[in-house]
């Protein structure tokens, strides 16, 4: 196979939209401003890195349960299943399993679809092997099924079918795939990174003095070495701010305030971050961006619990639902069977959370104290697995119960 053929062919492999030239072909395309975006490029902005990283590194620590619905709709752990074992310990030989779902992450966010092979013993799910999302090409077969193709590390074409491929889709798209934020984002990214190429140049070729100093008549190149070495000496530098400065021999100094376009510069890039941000569905504090926000107070408390509920909580789901119905049996479905996130851990460094939900679960009885001890990591005690309420939470209707709480009996 001819170089060019080569090139050809891992283009195919790596892009299944509207044929274009290759550097294009592997990005999100050509911009409006002149960039051409792709993976690396959209990572190197530090919005796009902060938002990749917080979703992927949220979800990579959330542990995933087996559970089995009860016959009066209480949640049963199955901690035998041997799909727990994969999700939580290790999914593959290469892979732990924080790994394997910050790739599935990153990959939704990105590129809007996650694959992993599935490697079965004898009909048990054993491993996930991660697939690059930009190798993948779908297509529906005559038959309904959907078929996966691409070109593994050594070159090799590998084809899958369903129950084969663990494929979690993103927003958008249809059942082949969802949607990329590399190419449905592409404008406001290439906007982003024109104008941090615009930012570097700027530094690079620019002159941008603090101020400047003027003199009333010429210097000479001895008079004009001497007041530069001084002046440098005296005032240049961090340690040397708020000195007074002295003006002598017909000297002035005009201090320089920014330009127009470089204020317009920074605009553009604060609103480049907050932009990209509402893509992402993150709030701008999230990734450091609080310039139009306190760092403290209620205010962004509510916008991290709205960024748990509105942004988080629909992406785990989506994983939840992929688990469910391709990873999960017919049998373990119709036993009740399912997998969910367990989103305690976002509690975990907030001490006065944990201790007012156990508080409310313990006062209310749908918690016990072993419960509670087990996820502090703390061992049972005796009687500790008995729900208990308070006991003035009786009827009003129930005169003895009340005169005996007014007894203290």
């Amino acid at each position: 196979m001819s170089l060019a053929s080569r090139f050809k062919a891992a283009a195919l492999a790596l892009w299944s939209g509207p044929a274009e030239p290759l550097p294009v072909a592997m990005s999100g395309g050509i911009t409006a401003s002149g960039e051409v975006v792709s993976d690396r490029s959209a990572l190197s902005l530090s919005a796009v890195w902060g938002c990749v990283n917080l979703l992927a590194g949220t979800v990579g620590t959330l542990p995933i349960g087996i559970h089995r619905k009860g016959a009066s709709g209480e949640r049963i752990a199955v901690t035998d299943h041997p799909l727990g074992r994969v999700l939580n310990v290790s999914p593959n030989f290469d892979q732990t399993a924080v790994d394997f779902l910050e790739f599935l992450e990153a990959s939704l966010e990105l590129w809007g679809n996650a694959y992993a092979e599935v490697e079965r013993d004898g009909g048990r799910i054993v491993g996930l092997m991660p697939v690059d999302p930009r190798r993948v090409q779908t297509r529906r077969l005559d038959n309904g099924s959907i078929e996966y193709r691409w070109a593994d590390d050594r070159g090799r074409q590998r084809t899958r079918r369903d129950g084969e491929m663990f494929h979690v889709r993103g927003f958008g798209g249809n059942p082949l795939g969802g949607l990329s934020v590399l190419q449905v984002a592409r404008q406001s990214l290439g906007l982003a990174q024109a104008v941090e190429t615009a930012a570097s140049r700027t530094f690079r070729n620019s002159i941008r003095p603090s101020g400047v100093i003027t003199f009333k008549e010429w210097l000479s190149q001895d008079q004009r070495k001497v007041a530069r070495e001084e002046l440098l000496d005296q005032f240049a530098g961090a340690a040397n701010t708020g000195k007074p400065f002295i003006a002598e021999g017909g000297m002035t100094w005009q201090q320089l305030s920014i330009n127009p376009d470089d204020a317009q510069m920074l605009e553009s890039r604060k609103f480049s971050v907050e932009e990209i941000c509402r893509f992402f569905g993150v709030p701008p504090h999230m990734i450091g961006h609080t310039e139009s926000s306190t760092s403290w107070g209620t205010g962004l408390e509510q916008q991290t619990l709205a960024f748990q509920k509105f942004t988080l909580r629909r992406r785990l789901k989506r994983i939840e639902q992929a688990i469910a119905k391709q990873l999960l049996s017919d049998q373990d479905r119709a036993a009740g069977v399912y997998a969910e996130f367990n989103l305690e851990g976002l509690l975990r460094a907030d001490s006065a959370a944990r201790g007012a939900f156990y508080a409310t679960g313990l006062q209310n009885g749908w918690m016990t104290i072993n419960e509670v001890r087990e996820r502090e990591n703390l061992p049972p005690v005796e009687g500790g697995n008995v729900p208990r309420m308070q006991v003035q939470n009786v009827p009003i209707t129930e005169p003895v119960a009340l005169r005996r709480i007014s007894e203290g009996g």
